[in-house]
């Protein structure tokens, strides 16, 4: 039902194409015919017009309004085919009541019975090319029978010219017109197609996850689909932009058709790792780039490599900790024994009390190293988090190291499913490091969202912004740090805890923005 109302609809619109051109035609055609009909009765200004003339010159300018009201209706109504058959029976009428009026077997618009044979071909095709030869014979016939005057030989050789090139005019007529309905129907089909197959490339474009843009031999921008104006942070308006404003480095990838490669890009959203592909165009000189966001891969992996780092350091820990810990409780034994038996002034009691703390110390980073690679399980319950956070800033607010740093908090309740001791580990290291990278006069804010989806979310931003791009994806890595006096446990520790609590912690850093660590629990 669908195809045929569109079949239908398909063929009203051809048909009233056809008969909006025929309408010019014909417009053109009566205006000529008027200026004729006028010069011939300006010509006999002398003479008395006959009632014949005036006739003809009448029917034409009634022909004429006519056609001028049908122009109308065709561009404000919707002209149906039963129509064609109504025009072609008057321009049948309207030629025989010109040339009966004009002279008969005489008349100079014999030709009109021509025009009428033409028309009703490009109205209805081969169907109608027959009506209007018939229509035009019989005319013919019926103007010579209403003469009442017998055919001299030689008018009769015209007329039968006459009546046969009729009927060729209407088989070459009617086989141009099936032939260019025909054309032109494979040519609606054809530009249907192209413009299904159009609809459906852009809506390919549109929904791809991949991000694609073009540029042209200026290195103009020409297109962005919706996926590469998300990856890029850009809207439309970057159409026409220098390709090195969205992709800066482009160059440095080379020629169109090289082997896809990655490309770091910074982005409204943050620094952005793509994997592209570049082609040339072929036929419009420009050059076609396909890429996708490869940042969240790389940053698994990352992820990966690094439980593998710690999955490596908890079997060499589990190993070395029987090796370390038994000989330094020996060691820490003896030198207590030693300490006890001198006096406080004593050097060798110095020397001993020395190695109590530093066993003391070995100890604490052997235990911090066992925690690392293999922290206790959470032991999860219902927590005030807000509580939490305040409690750890209290504490460390009567550190000396914190008495410069303004520390601000959260003060609305918030309520988790967490490890209270663990989480408060979590915070002190992050606040210490954060007191460290601010130099002990900087502003810091520990903020803590309610579970959103599932997920709680606690953030520890200080004012410095000091780790760059290069270590940012260094700072979780065990024993890395830029302190003089760390030891590189610190973060590491804290990662192990949130994975521990099946969450996740990210850092982003700059001397703008600050620097904010995010646990995800």
């Amino acid at each position: 039902m669908q195809s045929s109302s569109k079949s239908l609809s398909g063929g009203l619109g051809d048909f009233r194409v056809r008969l909006l051109w025929l309408t010019v035609f014909r417009t053109v055609a009566t205006t000529l015919l008027l200026v004729v009909l006028a010069v011939q009765l300006t010509a006999r200004s002398r003479e008395t017009p006959s009632w014949a003339e005036y006739t003809a010159f009448a029917l034409v300018g009634v022909v004429y309004l006519l056609t001028l009201l049908t122009s109308i209706w065709i561009r404000v109504g919707t002209p149906r085919p039963s129509l064609g058959w109504v025009q072609i029976v008057f321009d049948v009428a309207l030629a025989g009541g010109v040339v009966t009026l004009s002279g008969g077997l005489e008349s100079p618009f014999a030709f009109l019975f021509s025009l009428a044979i033409i028309g009703a071909s490009v109205l209805q095709g081969r169907r109608g090319a027959i009506a209007a030869v018939v229509g035009s014979v019989a005319t013919s016939s019926l103007v010579v029978l209403g003469s009442g005057r017998a055919l001299a030989p030689r008018q009769g050789v015209e007329f039968g010219i006459q009546l046969l090139a009729q009927v060729l005019i209407a088989v070459l007529a009617a086989y141009v017109s099936e032939q260019l309905l025909r054309t032109g129907g494979r040519l609606s089909a054809r530009e249907a197609d192209l413009k299904e197959l159009t609809q459906l490339q852009n809506l390919i474009v549109s929904a791809m996850p991949s991000g694609l843009l073009s540029f042209d031999q200026e290195r103009r921008v020409t297109f962005l689909n919706p996926a590469a104006q998300s990856i890029l942070g850009a809207d439309a308006s970057a159409v026409g932009r220098e390709i090195g404003a969205l992709l800066p480095g482009l160059e440095s990838v080379g020629p169109a058709g090289t082997r896809r490669t990655e490309l770091q890009v910074d982005t409204p959203h943050g620094r952005r790792t793509l994997g592209l592909s570049v082609a040339p165009l072929a036929g419009r000189g420009g050059t076609l780039v396909v890429f996708q966001d490869l940042t969240e891969m790389r940053r698994l992996e990352a992820e990966l490599e690094h439980i593998d780092q710690l999955a490596s350091l908890g079997r060499m820990s589990a190993t070395l900790a029987h090796e370390i810990r038994n000989p330094l409780a020996s060691m820490r034994g003896s030198a207590q024994l030693l300490a006890s038996d001198k006096n406080e002034s004593d050097a060798s009691g110095r020397l001993a009390r020395l190695i109590m703390r530093e066993a003391d110390r070995l100890a604490a980073l052997v235990e911090g190293y066992l925690t690392l690679a293999r922290p206790p399980p959470p032991q999860k319950q219902r927590t005030r988090v807000d509580q939490v956070i305040t409690e750890t800033v209290e504490m460390l607010k009567a550190d000396p190291m914190v008495a410069g740093v303004t520390i601000e908090t959260d003060r609305e309740p918030v309520e988790g499913e967490v490890d209270a001791g663990q989480l408060k580990q979590v915070l002190i290291n992050l606040i210490r490091n954060a007191v460290a990278a601010t130099q002990g006069k900087g502003r810091i804010k520990v903020t803590a969202q309610a579970p959103a989806g599932g997920r709680l979310r606690v953030a520890v931003w200080d004012s410095a912004g000091s780790i760059s791009p290069e270590d940012q994806g260094h700072v979780f890595d065990p024993f890395f740090t830029r302190r003089p006096d760390g030891t590189g446990l610190g973060l590491s520790t804290v990662q192990s805890i949130v994975r521990a609590h099946g969450g996740t912690v990210s850092v982003e850093s700059s001397p703008e923005r600050g620097t904010t660590f995010s646990l995800d629990l």
